[in-house]
């Protein structure tokens, strides 16, 4: 069963059409050029494609190697799971199928690796994340994954996953070397950053926890100088048994030197914790946006 946006069915279509293209231009223009072995059904069909020069023009194409893999699971994921499992991923990967062979006759950019790990990388970040916002995937891996939980489901689909994709890599390690893998592995991390900043955003804030004797002084000067909302949370010591007052309170980044300057001010022995939140939706942060 697959999540199910708020938006038009049709706004979703058209963020999995731009999402696979991208994808297919990051394919086609860098990584199988290259050699660069990422994972997945596709990461499959660049070593296929290199493996059969010989007996086929140029090799099988990666396009009809995708579609050949995938068709098989999406048969199988359909009668373990049901009729109404993956509608939306049959369509992704049928459409970067055919992205992938609409975008083969664009002409190469550039023959140096590590800058084509690099562009291949933030291509199939954003590709993969356009995916994911129509909550949509292109096959691969995902569905293998989903299967093989389907009989051991002990193990987490994130570790199936990954235990797929490293096999896949270490595939190209072997067919093209260690020195190409080692590139792959440069692509795979930037395509994670990218899709983490895309889906999370670029704008992260930070989260501070205070505890002090003095909390309601510290909270009202957040309110009146910082301008931001405040959360007292009911604390108690472990060791002590007191009862405590924790303030909970997001800033920006920029903001996070007077908050400091603030906590110091009214108590010196106030204990204060930052962390680092990727996302914060409401008053005063990101609004919400429907999904």
């Amino acid at each position: 069963m697959e999540f199910k946006s708020r938006r038009k069915p049709i706004i979703d279509y058209i963020y999995m059409i731009i999402g696979t293209t991208f994808l297919a231009i990051a394919i086609n223009l860098f990584l199988d050029p290259l050699e660069l072995v990422t994972g997945g059904v596709t990461g499959i069909a660049i070593i296929i494609k290199a493996l059969t020069v010989d007996i086929w023009a140029g090799g099988i194409p990666i396009w009809f190697t995708n579609i050949v893999i995938n068709m098989p699971l999406f048969l199988v994921a359909v009668i373990i799971r049901g009729k109404n499992f993956g509608g939306r991923s049959l369509f992704g990967t049928v459409f970067l199928s055919f992205a992938l062979y609409y975008t083969q006759w664009i002409p190469l950019i550039t023959n140096d690796r590590f800058l084509g790990s690099i562009v291949g990388g933030a291509l199939a970040g954003v590709g993969l994340s356009f995916v994911f916002l129509a909550f949509s995937t292109t096959g691969g891996t995902d569905l293998g994954a989903s299967i093989i939980q389907h009989f051991i489901k002990h193990h987490s689909l994130a570790k199936i996953m990954f235990a797929l994709d490293s096999m896949v890599i270490l595939g190209g390690f072997f067919v093209f070397g260690a020195e190409k893998a080692l590139y792959a592995l440069i692509s795979v991390f930037i395509t994670s950053k990218v899709i983490d900043g895309v889906l999370d955003g670029f704008n992260y804030s930070k989260a501070a926890f205070i505890i002090s004797n003095h909390s309601d002084l510290i909270a009202r000067d957040i309110i009146n100088i910082l301008d931001r909302g405040a959360t007292m949370l009911h604390g108690e010591g472990a060791f002590t048994g007191n009862d405590r007052s924790v303030i909970l309170c997001v800033v920006s980044k920029k903001e996070i030197i007077a908050l400091k300057q603030i906590a110091k001010k009214r108590d010196q022995n106030a204990f204060l914790m930052v962390a680092d939140v990727r996302e914060v939706l409401g008053e005063g942060f990101n609004e919400y946006k429907d999904v």
